[in-house]
């Protein structure tokens, strides 16, 4: 913002940092580069005890929440006493607001979240310079913030993705982004889905792609003609939506037509060990490489080791499902070639026949066939490795995606100044 002071935006995120959700952090470096501050507040320690390079590069203080209710009560209790007793009409307001919100689900995470954003509101704001709070998810990360937008007076903003919203009770969802300064979503597809179940035109709902480092994920520029055995790369949190059985009863009907393949799946999950079994029962165990959760530096060079990437994406009976797995856009950047399936946004991302091949979700025939043809047909691979680097490239450099959220975030200092300014002239008068 040309002559202006950007604002202090606090982040609260669901865990922070965490391997699989790099492209927060990556947000928080860019917008860091663009001379925003940035204060982090995280509902959960980390999970693992490594991090991606780029995380050690961001600036931004952060602190973490009481997690927990039974420990940390009477800290969360004393804090949260204090804010009812300065502002009382403001927290009866909330906790009005929380009340609707407990009727309507019957989960006590509800009262938890409104300790939490007391707490937050009580304790660390008045220190931080935060003039903006943005979660990143819709259900609990935005709860806090919406209560604590509600306790502080701070406007608040929401970034929403996959199974937050299409899990999450749609009068939660109409109530979040009403009461929100604004709402970023990383598909068209999840934006569609929004506006359809809010009927919501006042509160702006903004996508935008979260791209990747195309300086970090740039592959070789010359296209390979692969030989067997084929080298075929997972990289995916093990669990349903992420449709690896398919993928892997694919895998076993290319051994049956006498292929040599061999499967890497990188990343960790609740369903590890029952997709090893099933693995093992396929008889694929030894073809199978299992390696866990890695930070960037390895699964880049898993990508260039790549001959084929495969993931079988699918929407879960409970309505989970991705939005547009940035492994799909890692892996068209890096020049490897993706099989993936019609579900959600993906198709935003691979045209088939074009960036990449598409598949109907959990069928395994039409998933192996999808991918005999794209280690097979050099012709075919070459024109689709050249045509999704270009789609990459020209649609999900982070570089210029983060100019429009920066954008975003400016117009709505500039919006919640002027509220302010209405209410301080209003209190004068």
């Amino acid at each position: 913002m040309t002559g202006s002071v950007l604002p202090v935006l606090g982040y609260i995120l669901k865990g922070f940092p965490r391997i699989s959700e790099s492209f927060i952090s990556n947000e928080i470096l860019q917008l860091e580069a663009r001379g925003f501050s940035i204060h982090i507040f995280s509902l959960r320690r980390p999970r693992e005890c490594f991090t991606h390079h780029s995380v050690q590069r961001i600036q931004a203080p952060v602190d973490y929440l009481p997690e927990t209710l039974l420990a940390p009560l009477p800290r969360l209790i004393h804090h949260n006493a204090l804010l009812a007793a300065g502002r009382p009409q403001v927290y009866a307001r909330t906790l009005g607001t929380v009340a609707r919100g407990f009727r309507r689900t019957r989960k006590w995470a509800t009262f938890e979240h409104l300790l939490q954003a007391g707490y937050l509101v009580q304790h660390l704001l008045p220190e931080s310079g935060v003039t903006h709070l943005h979660a990143h998810f819709a259900h609990s990360p935005t709860s806090v913030a919406m209560f604590a937008a509600m306790l502080s007076g701070l406007p608040f903003s929401f970034s929403a993705h996959a199974k937050d919203i299409y899990t999450l009770n749609p009068e939660q969802i109409r109530e979040k982004v009403a009461l929100s300064r604004f709402v970023v979503t990383c598909t068209e597809y999840n934006k569609q889905h929004l506006l359809r179940i809010t009927a919501n035109r006042s509160t702006p709902i903004h996508r935008i792609y979260h791209g990747i480092d195309l300086a970090l994920f740039s592959g070789s520029e010359n296209i390979k003609n692969p030989s067997p055995p084929f080298r075929v790369l997972t990289v995916a949190r093990l669990v349903p939506k992420k449709g690896l059985p398919t993928v892997l009863r694919a895998m076993r009907q290319l051994k049956d037509w006498g292929m040599g393949v061999s499967h890497t799946v990188i990343g960790d999950g609740e369903g590890r060990d029952k997709m090893m079994s099933l693995a093992r029962r396929l008889g694929l165990g030894e073809v199978t490489e299992w390696l866990g959760t890695l930070p960037h530096h390895q699964v880049l060079a898993h990508y260039r080791r790549a001959d084929l990437f495969v993931l079988g994406c699918e929407i879960t009976p409970d309505g989970d499902r991705d939005g547009m797995p940035n492994v799909l856009v890692e892996a068209m950047a890096m020049g490897v070639p993706v099989v993936a399936t019609r579900v959600s946004a993906i198709p935003e991302l691979v045209t088939d026949g074009e960036t990449g091949l598409l598949v109907p979700a959990g069928e395994s025939e039409p998933m192996a066939r999808a991918m005999h043809r794209m280690l097979t047909d050099t012709n075919l691979r070459g024109r689709i490795v050249s045509a999704a680097k270009q789609r990459v490239t020209e649609k999900f450099d982070n570089r210029r995606l983060i100019r429009q959220l920066a954008r975003v975030f400016e117009s709505a200092v500039v919006s919640g100044k002027n509220d302010r300014n209405r209410k301080g002239a209003k209190g004068r008068e």
